[in-house]
């Protein structure tokens, strides 16, 4: 449809006085736009446009156009992505300008498999969502900046480093990923791959569990050793109830007591005890039978 400005103006007041009157609602100036088709419109985290391509191409015997006139949707890098990426403490960007990987300090009381499972959640949700971008292929250095600080975030976890956590949980194929026990037997939670999201929709490569969605509130897996019923000092597994015991942090431990070791070994600030275990720690007494 051809038409000056003045006809565009013309129609978006009449349908802010159709929206006011008929549906009492407000049409949000700072989100209606009167532009050329040519250039960019901001629509549902997409930017939109119609191409004005002057490129041929010849198909079938016949030399045309192929993209003049032709909706794009483009994927705005600097507001919606790079937004993320800093939202979410992935990145941080130097003096020189320069954006770089950093590991994500809410993540670091969760297990190996949790930080994978919660970075392939948001890496595979902004690339489903933009599969349909003409400048897909551009997410590949948001692919980057996700992976690498999924492997600093694992490696500050172990006090390791990137290169030795890729070694650790290479699966041979070029590739890396946690591996994890089920009851049909052992599997192993791949990194994703950006490029996967093009060819069709890849929720269903694995579930997406709740943890990934609410990393920085999840419990871990306090909740399922609670749940084991097994003391984790003395082993005791008939106990009325159990409890946690909680340090402040664990280099101050000194190795001396029992439950001291436990906890350096398993490296957690978080212990499960039953009753009688609890109470001779925090009494300093001995509980004989």
């Amino acid at each position: 449809m051809n038409g000056n400005r003045e006809d565009c103006v013309d129609i978006k007041n009449r349908l802010g006085e159709f929206i006011s009157e008929n549906l009492k609602m407000e049409l949000s100036v700072d989100k209606t736009l009167i532009t050329h088709s040519n250039d960019y419109a901001r629509f549902l985290g997409y930017d939109i446009r119609i191409r004005r391509e002057s490129r041929i191409k010849r198909s079938n015997g016949v030399t045309q156009r192929t993209l003049n006139n032709k909706v794009e949707l483009n994927i705005p890098l600097k507001d919606k992505i790079e937004k993320f990426l800093f939202a979410k403490k992935i990145i941080i960007q130097k003096e020189n300008g320069k954006l770089i990987p950093v590991r994500r300090k809410s993540l670091l009381r969760c297990t190996d498999l949790e930080i994978v499972s919660a970075y392939n959640a948001e890496l595979r949700g902004i690339c489903n969502y933009y599969r349909l971008a003409s400048n897909f292929c551009t997410l590949n250095y948001f692919a980057y900046f996700m992976e690498y600080s999924c492997l600093k975030t694992i490696a500050g976890k172990h006090k390791s480093t990137v290169s030795k956590t890729k070694d650790k949980y290479r699966n041979g194929s070029g590739h890396w990923g946690i591996p994890y026990e089920t009851k049909s037997g052992g599997k192993i939670c791949n990194f994703a791959k950006y490029n996967e999201c093009k060819k069709e929709p890849t929720t269903h490569l694995d579930n997406i569990p709740n943890f990934a969605v609410n990393y920085s509130y999840t419990r871990t897996t306090l909740e399922s050793r609670l749940k084991a019923k097994k003391c984790e000092l003395c082993g005791t597994t008939n106990a009325h109830y159990y409890e946690i015991h909680h340090i402040n942090k664990v280099k101050n431990l000194k190795g001396k007591q029992d439950w001291e070791k436990v906890m350096i070994a398993k490296r957690r600030k978080t212990i499960v005890l039953c009753k009688d275990c609890h109470y001779v720690i925090h009494n300093r007494t001995v509980i004989t039978n």
